[in-house]
């Protein structure tokens, strides 16, 4: 006989689980409360990264039912639930979601929803992608520096092309001199050579 455990989680104190773990019960799942997880977490945070969720992971057998009342149960976004569900599932633990009408997440039903949840998290992750090249671009166009700030002024790279130029310089010696790292020297050099 398998065993049902729930996952309850609201984002602060003062907020209580016991909405859920009365909508588990009145749903028809039998929950012993050492086999309900509460906690207080922010959505925010992954599902991996929640001391409560991560307690029940270890508690979890394959055979085991786990259940919701939401989807944002298990996970910050799309993609998160979608990891936390595959995760489950590797496992060999069925995850009920009462807000989607009680379907194991693991049945066809259950998959066919899941591939939904893996379209959204695909289509956030594109327009994540999306929106920080966008960004990066304006960054560019108006004349941002991107990337890490130079260790050195323009004036200090001539310096160290002249002398690097001159052969009379060593990579080391000139890091050293300069209060850089060698390979920050290497790629100055490395540009002269294939300008």
């Amino acid at each position: 006989m398998s065993r049902v455990f729930a996952y309850c989680r609201v984002s602060t104190t003062d907020q209580t689980t016991d909405n859920q773990v009365q909508e588990i019960a009145a749903a028809g799942f039998s929950v012993t409360p050492q086999r309900t997880i509460t906690e207080t977490v922010s959505g925010s945070v992954a599902a991996s990264e929640r001391a409560g969720f991560g307690k029940l992971m270890e508690k979890l057998e394959a055979g085991d039912v786990l259940v919701v009342t939401k989807l944002d149960r298990l996970g910050r976004n799309a993609m998160d639930v979608r990891a936390t569900v595959e995760a489950l599932t590797g496992l060999g633990v069925r995850v009920h979601c009462l807000a989607l009408g009680g379907v194991d997440l693991t049945s066809p039903a259950g998959k066919m929803t899941m591939g939904v949840i893996a379209a959204v998290a695909e289509f956030e992750r594109d327009l994540l992608i999306e929106r920080t090249q966008a960004g990066l671009a304006r960054a560019k166009s108006e004349g941002k520096q991107l990337g890490r700030p130079m260790s050195l002024r323009p004036v200090q790279v001539a310096e160290i092309r002249e002398r690097l130029a001159s052969g009379r310089f060593s990579v080391a010696g000139l890091a050293a001199g300069y209060g850089t790292s060698r390979q920050t020297i290497m790629r100055i050099r490395d540009a002269m050579a294939s300008a």
